[in-house]
């Protein structure tokens, strides 16, 4: 099962700051959330992961940007 987590897992899962985190998705270093309603959302836990794992292998920027491509396409051939 898919769990999605809500900002502050995501911020102490990343150890990210709130703004820092909404950099980084500018920057397409971290995957955008995922819209639960008009005021909710929340990032699927193994995108959170897959890109925290790049981080600590030390992959340069543009290698997780390419990740955060992949994981966002994944999104869309599952809807």
């Amino acid at each position: 099962m898919n769990q999605l987590l809500r900002l502050p897992a995501v911020l102490a899962a990343t150890g990210l700051t709130r703004s820092t985190l909404y950099f980084h998705i500018k920057q397409r270093l971290m995957t955008s959330p995922v819209k639960l309603g008009e005021r909710a959302s929340a990032w699927p836990a193994h995108e959170i992961e897959a890109i925290n794992k790049a981080r600590i292998a030390g992959l340069p920027d543009d290698q997780i940007r390419e990740l955060v491509a992949q994981l966002e396409q994944q999104r869309r051939l599952v809807s």
